[in-house]
């Protein structure tokens, strides 16, 4: 084992930690080595999504000694950045395992700090915690989370006193302050529990006011209140808040998926709890199948991300990609806003550089500004508190099931998205429509757009390596043809270099630096390749677009653009 990883592992065994702690190293160090190398080779850092990873002992684990080290950090930097201030500080946590646990930690050991904490009293939805931040005027946030990921995972998402993640230079600043916590002997772990005061049902309201705030077409609503709705919360935070926000809408018609309503950290009844996967809505299909339903809606177990099934024009039962829903949500806000006299000359609209470039040009149509940032919702946060006083944002998103609507929170909100998805379903149907009709007659308006995502996992250190290989050889020798079409443009997101290669001019992309790289062919198509913030993973997104001369024309031409995106995978080596 390499020095360094031995001193952590050692610094562990003679420190002041429990002893079920000490015995599992122990055990570790006879047992498996590999895996504990793997527990004590890095620090967890924060990425795209906060401190994210597998539960266990170690340095590289989420646990509750690399919770309190990183809430004793982040408590120091606030009270650096807020100096001579009652600092204040809302904390939340979902579903999983250990998730009650940590959020208590994080209170303790904020509230050993001297600072006010607002506790939830039990799970909820992350996006409440960021309205809650806003709400409440506090100076930062934590939320215990891991999202979507598997069931061994946990998390911990740091919040800034926008309610939006953590940026540069805070995120980085943060891991400094945190890396300067010694060991567990430099946190505060207790004695300011009268700061800690429990929320609940007084957020609650607020936040369902909000929600019920951003409904465009209330009256349609009523005429459509039957509309029957299949929603699963796939055993996470999302039964507290969405069929709660569905009946202020006035919706009466919402059917549960029972055997996913209860919360439950294990997620007995899927893989992955992750509405993007297809096995984790198959109960739901089910259902809405069952129940001849008008649309099915699912969250993951912190309820930031929602997946939607409609039936297509077969009348067959389809699952959405998140550029679809994405496509549908902001064409009808852009849409729905200007019919019903609510939009505004300055209006603007936030999309990541992986999803879909449908949306830019129906933004462009509308005259409203679509701007471009970095995956993850924190950029698209910080774009909104840069553009604030002169532009009026209106609806932010990303293909990976992530939808932000109205601008009283920074971060994505799969309750509000329910809500407006169900509300689009009402609208179509009352003008004798489906929304999966609808999206086909803006791929006739617009230009149709096929996307793809494969996701390849490469798990501990030397997936690490293995990934960073990967992006190595895309960089030094990228292809000059995918498909049987030329690529003509690479953009390097980790230079900020974006090559015309037909003409060979260089452009500075203006954003911060990211390891994304993208492949522009010849005929509109682009590929980038990302690998995750938060997961073991590299992405690989695959948009083809072509002409869509009539509507019933769709199937025909949805199969040519798959075989397009079939030729590009084999050229990547990827199928």
């Amino acid at each position: 084992m390499e020095i360094a990883i031995q001193q952590k592992v050692d610094s562990w065994l003679n420190g002041n930690y429990d002893e079920a702690t000490k015995a599992e190293i122990r055990k570790m160090q006879v047992e498996n080595p590999t895996e504990l190398g793997d527990a004590f080779y890095k620090n967890l850092e924060f990425g795209t999504g906060g401190l994210r990873g597998i539960m266990g002992v170690g340095t590289n684990r989420i646990n509750q000694y690399t919770v309190g080290m990183a809430t004793q950090g982040f408590a120091n930097y606030l009270i650096k950045m807020f100096p001579n201030q009652q600092l204040r500080v809302a904390v939340a946590h979902d579903s999983r395992n250990n998730s009650r646990l940590f959020a208590e930690i994080t209170a303790n050991v904020m509230a050993a700090n001297g600072i006010q904490v607002f506790l939830f009293e039990a799970l909820r939805p992350t996006p409440e915690l960021s309205f809650t931040i806003r709400h409440k005027s506090c100076h930062g946030g934590v939320v215990c989370t891991a999202s979507h990921n598997p069931k061994e995972y946990n998390g911990y998402k740091a919040y800034y006193n926008d309610g939006g993640q953590l940026v540069p230079p805070h995120d980085k600043n943060v891991i400094v302050e945190v890396e300067k916590i010694a060991g567990v002997d430099d946190v505060k772990w207790k004695g300011g529990e009268h700061n800690i005061h429990l929320i609940g049902e007084e957020m609650d309201k607020a936040y369902v006011e909000m929600v019920k705030s951003l409904s465009v077409y209330p009256d349609v609503i009523q005429k459509q209140k039957n509309l029957k709705i299949v929603y699963t919360p796939i055993h996470g935070t999302g039964i507290t808040m969405v069929p709660r926000v569905l009946k202020s809408y006035g919706f009466e018609n919402v059917i549960l998926v029972d055997e996913q309503i209860e919360p439950n950290g294990n997620f007995p009844t899927v893989v992955y709890p992750n509405p993007e996967e297809s096995e984790a809505m198959s109960l739901g299909l089910k259902k809405a199948k069952e129940m001849d339903a008008d649309i099915l809606l699912g969250t993951d177990p912190d309820a930031d991300r929602v997946g939607i099934g409609v039936k297509d024009h077969h009348g067959n039962w389809v699952l959405m990609n998140g550029n679809q829903t994405a496509v549908l949500a902001f064409n009808y806000m852009i849409e729905a806003r200007k019919k019903k006299g609510l939009a505004k000359e300055n209006d603007m609209v936030v999309k990541t550089v992986v999803t879909t470039d449908m949306i830019d040009i129906i933004a462009s149509k509308s005259n409203i500004n679509c701007y471009n940032v970095l995956t993850g919702f924190k950029w698209i946060a910080e774009l909104i508190k840069s553009k604030e006083h002169n532009e009026n944002y209106v609806i932010g998103g990303e293909e990976s099931y992530g939808l932000m609507i109205g601008n009283q929170l920074r971060d994505k909100d799969a309750v509000s998205a329910v809500a407006i998805l169900c509300e689009m379903a009402a609208y179509e149907k009352e003008a004798g429509k489906t929304l999966f009709s609808k999206l086909v007659e803006l791929y006739a308006e617009h230009g149709l757009f096929r996307e793809h995502l494969i996701s390849i996992t490469k798990k501990g250190r030397d997936g690490q390596a293995q990934i960073a290989a990967m992006m190595e050889k895309y960089r030094k020798t990228p292809p000059s043809t995918l498909g049987g079409v030329k690529v003509i443009g690479l953009y390097d997101y980790e230079t900020r270099e974006a090559k015309d290669l037909k003409s060979g001019q260089v452009c500075t992309i203006d954003l911060p630096k990211s390891n994304v790289l993208q492949f522009v062919l010849e005929d509109g198509s682009k590929i980038s390749a990302r690998p995750s913030g938060t997961e073991p993973k590299i992405k690989f997104y695959f948009s083809v677009q072509d002409k869509l001369d009539k509507t019933e024309n769709f199937d025909a031409a949805w199969k040519l653009a798959g075989t397009r995106i079939e030729a590009i995978i084999s050229d990547l080596g990827l199928n």
